[in-house]
């Protein structure tokens, strides 16, 4: 099943392939990964039929897929990587997460990760909250910046379920950081409780020493409703 999926995705992309798009997307994200050219609302109506409850790989399946998936050079084969990972969620547990990890650590970039963190981590946690300490203490004890930003997103979506203690304590270890990726994932986090909580956010920024960049993105929300 794994090299029919791979052969149509290949035949698929292949045929509907933007070498002028592709230019574009490559050098959007800083020449890191080769492209067919494909838009994201274009191939997603592409990829729907492999989508599909009824016609997805089975669970025992998926690992080998998507380290196939992973090991193509074109960058579309890894955003259809996290949508069919998303498509089991339900599925998900925590034998899941070392191919999360490996999702995570290989061939990172914020246009994967960014998916991964807030859509499946956040509801893999959601659903085994006991992993949500141990993981993600690993993950910030990790050299690695992108499982680190993983454990600042992963509650993104989370409003007033957000374990504010955690979130905060998780920016507190990476105060002083020159990450950009870091930097940015600490703000857009801050931003986006504000909507939830904006008078702890301020205390928070106000009493904290943060990268600018985290300050800025912190305040965005609150800022403009106070125009």
């Amino acid at each position: 099943m794994t090299a029919e999926i791979i052969t149509s995705l290949e035949s698929i992309f292949s045929q509907n392939a933007n070498a002028e798009y592709a230019v574009y997307m490559k050098k959007y994200m800083k020449d890191k990964f080769e492209y067919f050219g494909i838009p994201a609302k274009p191939r997603h109506e592409l990829t729907k039929p492999f989508l599909k409850k009824d016609d997805l790989p089975p669970i025992n399946n998926l690992g080998g897929l998507v380290k196939v998936l992973w090991d193509k050079p074109q960058r579309e084969f890894q955003y259809f990587g996290v949508e069919l990972v998303e498509k089991h969620i339900k599925q998900l547990n925590k034998n899941s997460l070392s191919l999360i990890e490996f999702m995570i650590t290989n061939k990172s970039w914020w246009d994967t990760v960014d998916g991964i963190a807030s859509r499946i981590v956040g509801d893999l946690f959601k659903t085994y909250p006991a992993l949500i300490f141990p993981v993600t203490e690993k993950w910030m004890a990790s050299d690695n910046m992108w499982l680190q930003r993983t454990a600042i997103l992963f509650q993104l979506k989370y409003k007033s379920l957000t374990d504010t203690d955690l979130l905060f304590k998780y920016i507190n270890e990476l105060e002083g950081s020159k990450e950009f990726f870091i930097n940015k994932a600490i703000g857009w986090a801050l931003r986006e409780y504000s909507k939830t909580n904006q008078d702890i956010v301020i205390k928070f920024v106000n009493s904290h020493n943060l990268a600018d960049l985290s300050k800025r993105e912190a305040l965005k929300v609150i800022n403009k409703r106070a125009q």
